[in-house]
């Protein structure tokens, strides 16, 4: 097992989506999305301001990813409500 951290992450768009993600690096990855680099989501303009609302440690790759998928196939309301159960306020 590595001593590596992996992270999800959520950002909160100028429009009101919500975008989740997973790295190794939350901070050099917000960086690449505030520069409308990296995902194709969050290049678009009108994106933009990013706020990043949420981030969680795993201590493995799968565990990291595995919760990003489980965040991205939930409703909106079930994403907000597990946000909010993590101290998000929306």
């Amino acid at each position: 097992m590595s001593d590596k951290e992996y992270y999800m992450y959520v950002i909160l768009t100028a429009d009101n989506m919500l975008y989740t993600g997973f790295t190794n690096d939350v901070a050099r990855r917000f960086a690449t999305h505030q520069q409308y680099k990296g995902a194709k989501f969050t290049k678009i303009k009108s994106k933009h301001p990013l706020k990043l609302l949420y981030q969680e440690a795993f201590t493995t790759k799968h565990d990291a990813l595995s919760a990003e998928w489980h965040f991205k196939h939930q409703t909106r309301s079930q994403k907000e409500s597990y946000l909010r159960s993590h101290g998000v306020e929306i």
